[in-house]
C-alpha cells in the first residue's frame, strides 16, 4: 500500500511540476498565437500559427504587467503581439513604425517619420483610392508624436488594418512579445465545404507546407 501511494505521489508531483513549468514558459518565455485576420498580409496569412518570444520584452508581473526585469524594448520594424487597447480581452499583432519621441505623419498613404519619408519595405497597398483625413485617418494622419513608453504600430496590409492610425498608441507594458517563427499554417475552411467529410478530406490540401518554420521579416 505504501509503495502504491509513493508511486501515485511521484506521478502526481511529476504532473504538477510539468504543469508549473509549462505555465512558466507560457507566461514568461514563449507563447503560441493564431493569426485570425489578413491585416498583416503578406507577412502573415490567416491561419498561420506563430510563436512569440515574451522573454525579450522583459519579465512582467502577470495581470499588473509592470516590468520586473527589463530586457529590451521594441524597435522599428519589429512585429509585436500586444493587448488591444480598446478591448483588453483581445490580442493584436502589428509592426512597430514609431517608438518613443518619433513623430509620425501619413500623407496620401506615404509615411513620414520625423519629417522624412519612411522606407517602408513591408507595407502593401491594395486600394488606389485616397481617403481624405477629414473622413478617416487611413491614408492621411497626424502628425502625432509618440509619447514615452509607447509605440505606434501598423499592419503590413496598410489598407486593411485597424491600427494606431485609428485607436492610438500602444503602452510598452501591454506588449506581450515579438513574433519570431511560423510553426504551423493551414488555410481556413471553404464555406462551401459544409459537410464534415468534405472538411476532413480538404485538410491536407489546406496545409501550407512551405510556410512551416518560416521566419517573419
Amino acid at each position: 500500500m505504501t509503495k502504491n501511494k509513493s508511486k501515485l505521489q511521484e506521478y502526481a508531483e511529476a504532473i504538477v511540476i510539468a504543469i508549473l513549468i509549462a505555465l512558466f514558459i507560457r507566461t514568461f518565455v514563449i507563447q503560441a498565437f493564431k493569426i485570425p485576420s489578413g491585416s498583416m498580409k503578406p507577412t502573415f496569412e490567416i491561419g498561420d500559427h506563430i510563436l512569440v518570444n515574451k522573454f525579450i520584452c522583459g519579465i512582467k508581473i502577470p495581470f499588473i504587467r509592470n516590468t520586473l526585469i527589463p530586457i529590451s524594448e521594441p524597435r522599428r520594424g519589429d512585429i509585436v503581439v500586444f493587448i488591444y487597447p480598446e478591448d483588453r480581452s483581445k490580442d493584436f499583432i502589428k509592426r512597430v513604425i514609431g517608438v518613443s519621441g518619433d513623430t509620425i505623419e501619413i500623407r496620401n498613404k506615404k509615411i513620414y517619420l520625423n519629417g522624412l519619408p519612411y522606407t517602408d519595405p513591408y507595407g502593401i497597398y491594395t486600394d488606389d483610392f485616397i481617403i481624405p483625413g477629414s473622413i478617416q485617418p487611413r491614408d492621411n494622419f497626424g502628425p502625432m508624436t509618440v509619447r514615452p513608453d509607447s509605440i505606434f504600430v501598423m499592419g503590413d496590409n496598410r489598407d486593411q488594418s485597424y491600427d494606431s492610425r485609428f485607436w492610438g498608441l500602444v503602452d510598452l507594458k501591454d506588449v506581450m512579445g515579438k513574433a519570431f517563427i511560423i510553426y504551423w499554417s493551414i488555410a481556413p475552411y471553404d464555406e462551401k465545404d459544409s459537410s464534415l467529410w468534405s472538411r476532413f478530406s480538404s485538410v491536407l490540401s489546406r496545409i501550407r507546407w512551405k510556410r512551416f518554420a518560416q521566419l517573419p521579416n
